[in-house]
């Protein structure tokens, strides 16, 4: 009795204050293993499963039922309900369960909550960490303000193969760089502490492999040496947990044969053990019964076992946690013990959240509520602007076609010039098409009354039914492509008419946000069909051509680089695209986004990335072909590489030089180069650095990322960059699984991307 008494006084609040301030309460809130401990030893079985259990506002529970469930402590918390009046009555209803233990309100909040940011593509072609911490910190009191407490981000898979249609959520092919960016995110989601008001708890994802999927198809299976995921695909997810990440999101994906989200050596052995996590693990949506058909669990029973004692916290979209976990505990197939551990992560990521000590801490008050949690004035514009534009990636520039004049005529065609849902990108949030500035509209702001502007659709976004069905079929609300009934042919008579009368076409094409999203892997990397006529009749007028790509994914545009005099890679860039695009179109803004990931020639080539292992016949440029690793049909190497991005201005960089040819295990030595603004303008650019093991007990990469400085150099000037490399840059997880350096010689390149570099060279003793 008296437990329960002191139970009361730790979580019974009244609806908008904190615990009271005993002595008795406050020693138990301080202290959270005690706290958890003391509150699991007063849970029933039932209360316990029920924290287990994390729901999906939407058709598969009514609201009404909900809030009965959670009122009888069988919901732990839910996802997509996203403001204070949503959500509020949720957590009402926990505080009438017996034990009043709180819900938590999660959603997918990935690069913006209502300001939506660039993809995770276009933040990592910044390559700038200060430009990623605002976008998390700027979603983060975003989500915050709207009463949400977890947000399932950041996405750190590594991407390889651009046929992924969720290579856009991610940060590329490089370890070294999604890791940093990793961090960076989990650090600005969560702030001083994810239990402050303004911040929210980061759910790294997905845990494991995922962006390895065989084909590039979305759910499939990965089959991967130990050694290749430690050094190149589990460094991410350990960077963001290092970084104090309060949970994991569990992968769809199997891993050499054994699920995800029944792999007992991937969520124990490795993840609790090896890396000492101690937060929450969630499953993705619907995973535990899709062991069913993954063929490793006969029923629904036995894939709640298996999911469980494998270290699964909680069940996304719950319904086989609630259903059969009672009889698993009562035949002793699941032991108190393994339930019990699960729910301790669960109470625990709640107590990391402040929300025991305040439920409402990011709820706040009725009378506080906002009157219209869609008004624009919500919204961070001029930090989506300013992030949108640092990623923007020039990737040729004839004839210094760019910046265009604000004079004369310039003519805007293509399907996206004028696409406000398309501008956001996947997982857009509570991002509204409405508040997006489109690039139509940011060169109409640009231009004022200093040049006209002539606009024509000139294509359809694709002109194949089947596309246009599946991608409208994947959005449940209200379809997002509309096609233009006129004939194709009359749509780009249009566009020529245009193009005829004007100075300079720049011409949007692309991808629309639902070919580079979830579900939505592709057999092609090329321009549909449509838009390439499009761009084949604007070059026939010889009037100069600006080609601006928006897609979520790498893709083959040798043909279309032909054609174009000035081609603008622009991702989908968020809210504020179109004036960011705008700026850079006009040179207002030098460009100086780098890519994260090597754009192939053709979907042939995949898998290509930098960073592959060295072999025994490899293809050397401007050597015979004949016996070596390449395809005869056309040129080999990417069609941009990896770091690779233009400016307006011109760079040099020195050759390299190093501070001793010898490096002593535990010391460091110094890289230097003279980076130089040859140019006539400002600008920015990213100075890379790599090193190549050239001798080592198993293959290596030709080359791996191990730093880089992003610097302003205005016209003119000149600046020494020195890079520091100690023993553990040259660390790597041998064939045995030993994480160490070995002695031997290593070259050491610096440059403005991964091809064009100076080198030297050091012996490690």
């Amino acid at each position: 009795m008296k437990k329960l008494c002191l139970l009361g006084l730790l979580v019974s609040l009244a609806s908008q204050t904190a615990l009271a301030d005993t002595s008795a309460a406050a020693a138990h809130l301080k202290e959270k293993k005690a706290f958890v401990d003391h509150l699991l030893g007063q849970m029933t079985q039932d209360e316990k499963i029920g924290q287990l259990r994390l729901i999906s506002i939407g058709p598969e529970m009514p609201r009404e039922k909900i809030r009965e469930e959670i009122a009888a402590g069988r919901i732990g918390g839910t996802f997509n309900s996203r403001t204070a009046p949503e959500n509020r009555p949720m957590q009402d209803a926990a505080m009438r369960s017996r034990l009043k233990i709180p819900m938590f309100f999660a959603y997918d909040t990935i690069h913006g909550n209502r300001t939506i940011f660039p993809i995770g593509l276009g933040m990592a072609s910044s390559w700038d960490m200060k430009a990623i911490a605002t976008v998390g910190r700027t979603s983060a009191v975003e989500a915050a303000a709207d009463s949400l407490d977890m947000t399932f981000a950041p996405m750190v898979d590594i991407a390889r193969d651009p046929r992924w249609g969720r290579t856009s959520e991610g940060f590329g092919e490089d370890t070294y760089l999604t890791s940093k960016i990793g961090k960076v995110m989990v650090e600005s989601f969560q702030g001083k502490s994810p239990a402050e008001h303004d911040s929210i708890m980061a759910i790294v994802k997905h845990f494991a492999l995922y962006g390895a999927v065989e084909g590039g198809r979305d759910y499939n299976t990965v089959d991967m040496s130990l050694p290749k995921m430690y050094n190149d695909y589990l460094p991410p997810y350990r960077a963001a947990i290092d970084a104090g990440a309060g949970g994991v999101m569990v992968a769809l994906n199997s891993i050499n044969g054994v699920p995800a989200t029944s792999n007992t050596w991937l969520m124990n052995d490795l993840l609790r053990k090896e890396w000492g996590f101690n937060g929450v693990t969630i499953s993705d949506h619907g995973a535990i019964q899709e062991l069913i058909r993954h063929g490793v669990a006969r029923d629904g029973r036995e894939a709640a076992k298996l999911a469980i004692k494998a270290g699964i916290d909680m069940s996304m979209n719950d319904t086989l946690y609630g259903e059969e976990l009672p009889g698993l505990l009562k035949s002793g197939e699941v032991s108190q013990a393994e339930l019990d551990q699960a729910v301790r992560e669960v109470l625990g990521a709640k107590y990391d959240m402040g929300l025991f000590k305040d439920p409402y801490v990011r709820i706040g008050k009725p009378e506080n509520d906002v009157p219209d949690y869609y008004a624009d004035a919500r919204l961070h514009r001029d930090a989506a602007r300013d992030v949108a534009r640092r990623g923007l990636v020039l990737l040729e520039n004839r004839q210094q076609t760019l910046p265009l004049k604000k004079s004369g005529t310039i003519a805007l065609v293509g399907p996206l010039a004028d696409a406000p849902i398309d501008m956001m990108g996947s997982w857009a949030a509570d991002g509204k098409p409405v508040h997006s500035v489109t690039v139509r509209e940011g060169l109409r702001r640009a231009v004022g009354d200093k040049a006209k502007l002539v606009y024509a659709k000139g294509s359809n976004i694709t002109g194949n039914q089947a596309m246009f069905d599946y991608l409208n079929f994947l959005n449940f609300d209200a379809p997002e492509i509309v096609n233009d009934p006129r004939p194709a042919a009359v749509l780009i008579d249009e566009a020529v008419k245009a193009a005829r009368q004007s100075d300079v076409v720049v011409a949007v094409v692309g991808e629309s946000r639902g070919m580079s999203h979830e579900s939505s892997s592709r057999t092609t990397l090329e321009i549909p069909e449509v838009q390439r006529d499009l761009i084949k009749a604007l070059k026939a007028t010889g009037k100069p051509l600006v080609l601006v790509l928006m897609n979520g994914r790498p893709l083959s545009i040798g043909w279309e680089r032909e054609q174009a005099d000035a081609v603008l890679e622009t991702w989908f860039s968020g809210t504020e695209g179109g004036n960011a695009i705008a700026d850079v179109l006009f040179g207002d803004y030098n460009p100086s986004g780098k890519l994260p990931i090597t754009f192939p020639r053709s979907v042939g080539q995949i898998p290509m990335y930098y960073n592959h292992m060295r072999i025994g016949r490899p293809f050397t440029p401007g050597k015979p072909g004949n016996y070596t690793s390449q395809y005869f049909e056309e040129a080999n190497g990417p069609l941009y590489p990896f770091g690779y991005g233009l400016s307006y201005t011109e760079f040099s960089v020195s050759p390299l030089t190093l501070s001793s040819k010898t490096l002593k295990q535990g010391a460091s030595l110094e890289a230097s180069v003279t980076v130089k603004n040859t140019g006539k303008r400002d600008g920015e650019t990213v100075v890379q650095l790599y090193v190549q093991d050239v001798a080592a007990s198993m293959s290596r990469p030709v080359k791996e990322l191990k730093n880089f400085q992003k610097i302003m150099l205005k016209a003119g000037e000149e600046r020494v960059l020195t890079f520091r490399i100690g023993e553990d840059d040259l660390k790597f997880y041998n064939s045995q699984l030993k994480f160490a350096a070995e002695p031997g010689e290593f070259n050491v390149q610096v440059g403005l991307d991964s091809e064009s570099v100076q080198q030297q060279s050091f012996e490690l003793l």
